[in-house]
């Protein structure tokens, strides 16, 4: 016996406004590292079937997401005054919020004692602050850099991010090591660690007591480099750079006890260890 079947127009229309409703696929979100710790920068990447940007949220702050082509990202800086445990983040994408779980670890800090005197004993000016600020909170559309960044200077590194310090006997409680110093020996060459465009020349000169002689880059999306205590500044303000050219030299204006290269890395203001930035954890 034949059985034929005519399918109705409403069962048909049915069917095709669940077909055009319907994802080709869910929202796709993939965080690194899947075991971040205190001083990191999670990456969030993700890619959807609309044109639509996504949003990425920390508790009830947002952060900025860019376009990689054929994905979007968004990176979440943490710090060591971070405190460890549950981040939930939220990605809205494609009509659906996706809340992920990550566990941020803790991490155990050195701490130093450091005397200041004289001119390593100065307060920041007004001046440096304010510029030295703008230049942080820029958060630049075009991505500078690609893949792995790499070392400024040659020199060993003498003090490492993160560092908690006593200064003149006192604890400075909010304080951590923005940054990676470098023991370079004075005039020794410093190198864009990854390209971008000079947005900050700052002079001891000109009233940066504390920071000295300074060259601020920005990469781009957010990232941006400042590199400290220089001798010799070779570029100026509005240059682009490339990954390993020459920018200055190594000195120990501002607020230096001695001659070395201060390095810090900055996503979204905040400062952040740039080692997973030089092992190609983020490109």
């Amino acid at each position: 016996m034949l059985f034929s079947f005519k399918p109705s127009l409403t069962w048909i229309s049915t069917l095709l406004l669940l077909t055009i409703a319907a994802p080709l696929k869910a929202l796709e979100v993939k965080i690194t590292p899947a075991q971040p710790q205190l001083g990191d920068t999670i990456s969030v990447i993700v890619k959807t079937d609309s044109s639509s940007q996504p949003k990425v949220m920390v508790e009830q702050q947002e952060y900025p997401v860019f376009s990689l082509g054929d994905r979007y990202r968004a990176l979440l800086p943490t710090s060591p005054l971070n405190q460890a445990g549950k981040l939930t983040i939220r990605v809205q994408g494609d009509g659906e919020t996706k809340n992920l779980a990550v566990w941020l670890k803790n991490r155990s800090f050195s701490v130093q004692r450091i005397t200041l005197t004289g001119k390593a004993d100065r307060e920041a000016t007004e001046t440096e602050l304010n510029r030295v600020a703008q230049f942080k909170a820029l958060v630049t559309p075009q991505k500078y850099w690609q893949g792995s960044f790499i070392k400024p200077n040659a020199g060993r590194i003498s003090t490492e991010f993160g560092i908690r310090r006593y200064y003149n006997g006192v604890f400075a409680q909010d304080y951590y090591h923005r940054g990676v110093d470098y023991a370079g020996a004075t005039g020794s060459s410093v190198v864009a660690p990854a390209a971008g465009v000079v947005k900050l020349i700052g002079k001891e000169a000109e009233g940066f007591q504390v920071h000295g002689n300074t060259i601020g880059i920005d990469h781009g999306q957010g990232v941006v480099s400042i590199f400290l205590h220089l001798q010799d500044i070779y570029v100026q303000e509005g240059d682009v750079v490339k990954a390993g050219q020459s920018i200055g030299t190594v000195g120990s204006t501002g607020a230096s006890t001695g001659s070395h290269l201060h390095w810090g890395l900055y996503v979204h203001g905040v400062s952040v260890d740039p080692v997973p930035w030089r092992f190609g954890e983020i490109n």
